[in-house]
């Protein structure tokens, strides 16, 4: 079986946040989706479970971060050139998705970050290897 992962994040409203994610690229798995969770797919080994606050405490053995207002993990997403971090990045702020900051330059690696409604954070970014600095 190929290694999967399964990124778990509380969300307040998993119907909105699908449609947020959706506009991301994200696709939904309705087999493993209900009214209280949305299976969102990036790629065939990387998915995303929004998942009601309830549903979230069901599985949770601490109690939940203010994601709002607390950075709890970031989440970093490649893709496979420039324009492609800034379509991802437009959609997902026509989506109403907040960017915190300004894109990042790092000469071999361009980043730009988006917050969804929930406060979780996305660094949307492509590397170039040809340009990474020699040691």
């Amino acid at each position: 079986m190929t290694k999967q992962i399964f990124i778990n994040l509380a969300v307040k409203d998993p119907k909105k946040s699908m449609d947020f994610y959706t506009a991301m690229g994200f696709s939904n798995n309705p087999k493993f989706s209900d009214d209280e969770g949305k299976c969102m797919v990036w790629s065939d080994s990387i998915y995303v479970m929004l998942l009601s606050y309830k549903k979230f405490e069901s599985f949770a053995t601490k109690p939940l971060a203010d994601t709002k207002s607390k950075l709890a993990g970031l989440f970093s997403l490649s893709v496979n050139s420039l324009k492609e971090v800034n379509s991802i990045t437009e959609k997902a702020l026509k989506a109403g998705g907040v960017e915190p900051h300004e894109i990042r330059d790092y000469g071999f690696m361009q980043q730009r970050s988006i917050e969804d409604f929930d406060g979780h954070t996305w660094e949307i970014f492509y590397m170039d290897m040809s340009k990474m600095p020699a040691e």
